[in-house]
């Protein structure tokens, strides 16, 4: 495995798009604003449960990395970390097809849902982007 995903939660980290460490994780989950929750391969019972807990009725998805905590702690700058949560999707996208690139059969069906939540996000706001331009215009929206 190559360190291409660990190079990108670096470049994350200081976009501010990833929360880390198991709280501020868990709290972004419970939010709604985590896309995806990422655990290090290394991780204890604990921490999986109480990323299941967090992630309980919402729509990000948890992914086990095929890194080690400390591998995850270096890409990250911080000591000790065994969960992330990224709230970009476009940079979760991007991690998960890098991921899926290496391990097919492990994460590609994680890069298709994060590539077809971020194309419904895109149309969505593109069609808010329309609604709100007509009325700037003055412009009538008909129902055909």
């Amino acid at each position: 495995m190559t360190d291409k995903p660990l190079k990108l939660l670096g470049l994350m980290r200081r976009a501010g798009a990833v929360e880390i460490g198991a709280d501020r994780s868990t709290e972004a989950a419970r939010a709604g604003k985590a896309r995806v929750l990422l655990l290090a391969s290394d991780a204890g019972d604990n921490a999986a449960k109480k990323a299941e807990y967090a992630l309980a009725g919402k729509s990000a998805l948890k992914l086990e990395l095929p890194f080690s905590r400390e591998e995850l702690s270096e890409a990250l700058g911080v000591g000790d970390c065994t969960m992330a949560a990224v709230t970009e999707i476009g940079f979760a996208e991007a991690l998960v097809k890098q991921l899926a690139d290496e391990d097919a059969e492990r994460y590609a069906a994680a890069a298709g849902e994060l590539k077809r939540k971020h194309e419904k996000m895109q149309r969505r706001k593109s069609e808010k982007g329309s609604k709100g331009q007509a009325k700037k215009n003055g412009m009538r929206r008909t129902n055909i």
